[in-house]
């Protein structure tokens, strides 16, 4: 069975991953506070050439995962629209995830289109220049990113805007969802700050604030298609939430948010977005780090994701489906019943798992509890909601 309020991927997750992520170069121009690949202005030497990216894809080739082309700035790559065009060939889905800088022009998005690429992410992590300008650390970058979603909106790509929340930013939140609803988007995705590269720098939100944040994400997603990355408890929150409605129960009365849910409920009610949907528009998938996603840097290596940071293999030595499929990392992230840790024990550990990268950073272990997660198992049912999710 799968559920109605977290998809399941329909593949064995044991055999394949359900989204490759390739950091196709490390260079970018921008120097954004939160950079998992701590980038800098040049191409590192030891990138992989174009005829060894094109043996990685024929390994992917009978899977046909979801590829995200990402860097650094992938733009930085003058043969990206061959790695773009061999993966169209192969028949894998590819989309591009650029650094919003004046690389980026409508004539090379507008090539890579008629390639057959058809989606693009893009990030907005401020809902002005000041904030946005200052995370990213150039000047006029906002308003280059907005320039480029429109062209993305104009040439016809599916548009997935990217938000790292932090301490900085977290009470714009709101006035971001409004763009993303006013300009047209099909994914909202919220990053919950990994502690890893140059986000080690950043504060994080304490454990409450995410909760607070996942609920109000769970209103929103009425009237957006919103989804996390690195928040895996969101899932556990939709069946909460969902619980709740199923059961005529008022969420609140077993369900703790504090000040925060009520400043980003506050502000967005003044918007008056309109009526929201019956629903949410967008259900999350359960995929993890191992567990569905495979991450693959400029020089070849292979990680569960692209902010745990523990090296499986390499390309040049050994295909990544295998790595995938054997290393025992891998394998054991897709085991979360042999942890040793609350997310191991949890009700939701196979749906949600908690964010393994996040437990690295912060505990040392990918096995460890996420400690940005205030459930703890063994709760009254109320607050388990449907804790298998399966209906």
């Amino acid at each position: 069975m799968e559920s109605i309020d977290v998809r399941q991927a329909r593949i064995d997750l044991h055999q394949q991953p359900f989204m490759v992520f390739w950091e196709v170069t490390r260079a970018c121009d921008l120097v954004c506070r939160h950079c998992r690949a701590e980038a800098q202005p040049w191409r590192h030497p030891a990138e992989l050439s174009l005829s060894e990216a094109l043996r990685v894809l024929d390994d992917f080739a009978p899977a046909r995962p979801l590829l995200v082309l990402t860097g650094g700035d992938c733009f930085k790559r003058a043969d990206l629209e061959d790695i773009a065009r061999a993966a169209v060939e192969r028949r894998i889905p590819v989309a591009i995830s650029p650094s919003p800088t004046p690389l980026v022009t409508r004539e090379r998005l507008a090539r890579l289109y008629e390639i057959g690429v058809r989606a693009a992410s893009l990030s907005l992590d401020g809902a002005t220049p000041e904030t946005f300008d200052a995370f990213r650390g150039v000047p006029g970058t906002f308003e280059t990113a907005l320039r480029i979603w429109a062209w993305f909106r104009e040439i016809g790509y599916k548009v997935q805007i990217n938000t790292t929340v932090t301490r900085f930013n977290v009470r714009e939140l709101p006035d971001i969802a409004r763009m993303v609803l006013e300009r047209g988007a099909m994914t909202w995705s919220v990053f919950f700050l990994v502690r890893t590269g140059r986000g080690r720098a950043l504060r994080d939100l304490p454990a409450q604030a995410y909760e607070d944040v996942m609920h109000w994400l769970y209103d929103v997603g009425h009237w957006i298609s919103a989804k996390t990355t690195e928040g895996h408890h969101f899932k556990r929150v939709v069946l909460q939430r969902r619980a709740c409605e199923v059961e005529g129960r008022p969420w609140r009365s077993v369900l703790p948010v504090g000040r925060l849910y009520e400043y980003l409920a506050e502000r967005w009610a003044a918007f008056q977005p309109g009526p929201p949907r019956e629903r949410i528009l967008r259900p999350p998938m359960h995929v993890n780090s191992g567990n569905g996603i495979l991450f693959i840097d400029h020089v070849g290596n292979v990680y569960p994701s692209g902010f745990l940071p523990i090296p499986c293999g390499n390309v040049r030595v050994t295909p990544p489906m295998t790595i995938y499929r054997e290393h025992p990392l891998f394998r054991r992230l897709r085991r979360p019943e042999t942890w040793r840790s609350r997310c191991g024990r949890c009700e939701f550990r196979h749906v949600c798992g908690g964010s393994r990268s996040r437990a690295y950073a912060l505990r040392g272990s990918p096995f460890a509890a996420d400690p940005r997660c205030i459930y703890r198992p063994g709760r009254p049912a109320a607050m388990r909601g449907d804790a298998t999710g399966m209906r």
